[in-house]
């Protein structure tokens, strides 16, 4: 993780990737992933999505890991909510109204944290890592996450040579390859991208194409 770069671009407010309103495709897709009400749902590198609000409100336990404080700390202001804090295991946790953000490295969360995990959902995270540490975030989630375990994962693809990550393009081959036999994968939806995202058009892209996936049973 490159702790210096996401600690500056929040402290910037350079935060294009946040999208206020929550991501749509969760609310299309989520029922396809199976997981029961109560399950508790990973967020990781959730930053102050309001998407984990949405989770919480489908009756969903959330934990988040996010590196930057700030984030977490704006997430609970924009909702009203004071949180219990704590210092475990060299994070800073916060919880309130059903949701628990650790605030630190994803790659120093305590495996019992991953273990408890029923889901898993991923936005922001997969696409914001260099190919190397995809690769390990990916060894992560396979080692520690629990047999059963399900989830929705969102990518975008692109051609890498007309912009710099973050976010990266991960290609379709390569969600197969880092997340199969482990969970099992399954496109459930693709669609151009690029006629909604300016920001992108802007830095050169010709093409853009978001990709819903299905982790896990059934998949």
């Amino acid at each position: 993780m490159e702790h210096d770069f996401w600690h500056a671009r929040w402290a910037r407010d350079e935060i294009g990737f946040h999208q206020p309103d929550g991501n749509p495709l969760l609310a299309a897709h989520w029922d396809a992933v199976g997981a029961a009400r109560g399950a508790c749902v990973l967020v990781p590198l959730c930053g102050k999505t309001p998407d984990m609000a949405w989770l919480a409100a489908c009756g969903h336990r959330v934990v988040g890991v996010e590196i930057s404080d700030k984030a977490a700390r704006a997430f609970f202001d924009e909702r009203g909510l004071e949180p219990d804090r704590t210092r475990r295991d060299g994070f800073e946790v916060y919880s309130a109204g059903g949701i628990t953000l650790w605030v630190g490295d994803i790659f120093a969360l305590p495996a019992a944290i991953l273990a408890d995990c029923d889901a898993l959902y991923d936005r922001a995270a997969l696409i914001a890592l260099p190919p190397d540490t995809r690769e390990r975030y990916a060894g992560l989630l396979c080692r520690h996450l629990p047999d059963g375990c399900r989830g929705l994962l969102i990518t975008l693809a692109y051609d890498q040579s007309e912009m710099d990550g973050p976010p990266f393009s991960v290609p379709d081959s390569e969600v197969r390859a880092l997340l199969t036999p482990t969970f099992g994968v399954e496109p459930l939806a693709a669609h151009d991208a690029l006629a909604d995202n300016e920001r992108f058009r802007q830095k050169g892209l010709a093409a853009l194409r978001e990709t819903v996936w299905r982790l896990g049973a059934g998949a």
